[in-house]
């Protein structure tokens, strides 16, 4: 079942039309990934989904809801979490702080407390460093802060946007097994990523944007094998 079903989106940043007519479908239990060259739409897209920026035109089904302009906020109590590009997370809270406010949509103490020990059994490392200030680990720890904090809110649906930036290429590897055991356990994911030979070794199907418009779609194996696109993103 389609969990997520975006029909003819059509973006604009002012003047600048930076979504064409973007239709794309992300079933239940899949990793469906978006690669691209850079400037190509990858987080515009995603920005729209989560409530960041609104479509002019086309509709964004969620669960079989029209979420197509409704406030991020809200959006994120249908079962929508992003971790954001750059990490964003909040540099003077403690990791636990930031981990906190993941949940800030719930009011169920006990299963908070089970969620937090979860993304700490999911990443030890923050655990060590729980009352550090976020501002203080390193990018790597920071990515998984970051994941950890979208964790909180119990997405049904995960966007990821370029998790693997900036990171040494061992991190990378750690990132993405992550996500992987993260969609195993039952949640959704829709990954924008950079390093398209990584994001199409772990998705189930990919789309292929370039300047607004999506050009191909498929399975992620067929696509990682295809020539064409070894040449234009993996460096083939």
């Amino acid at each position: 079942m389609a969990m997520l079903d975006i029909n003819d989106i059509n973006v604009y940043y002012g003047a600048i039309h930076a979504i064409k007519g973007v239709s794309l479908t992300v079933n239940e239990g899949e990793i469906v990934t978006l690669i691209g060259a850079n400037g190509a739409g990858k987080s515009t897209t995603l920005r729209t989904i989560s409530g960041l920026l609104k479509p002019k035109t086309g509709t964004i089904n969620f669960l079989g809801k029209d979420i197509a302009g409704m406030p991020a906020h809200k959006i994120v109590h249908e079962g929508i979490s992003q971790v954001p590009e750059g990490r964003r997370i909040f540099a003077e809270m403690t990791v636990k702080e930031n981990l906190e406010l993941g949940a800030f949509i719930r009011n169920d103490k006990d299963g908070i407390a089970q969620d937090l020990k979860m993304v700490f059994e999911r990443f030890p490392r923050l655990e060590e460093r729980i009352n550090q200030q976020a501002g203080t680990l390193s990018g790597g720890e920071q990515q998984m802060l970051a994941m950890g904090r979208a964790l909180m809110s119990r997405p049904k649906l995960l966007l990821l946007d370029e998790p693997s930036m900036g990171l040494a290429p061992l991190l990378i590897r750690e990132i993405f097994s992550i996500i992987v055991d993260i969609n195993k356990a039952g949640t959704t994911v829709l990954l924008v990523e950079q390093n398209a030979n990584m994001a199409l070794s772990i998705a189930n199907r990919a789309y292929v944007l370039e300047t607004g418009r999506i050009t191909i779609s498929g399975d992620a194996k067929e696509l990682a094998a295809s020539e064409d696109i070894r040449k234009a993103y993996l460096g083939g």
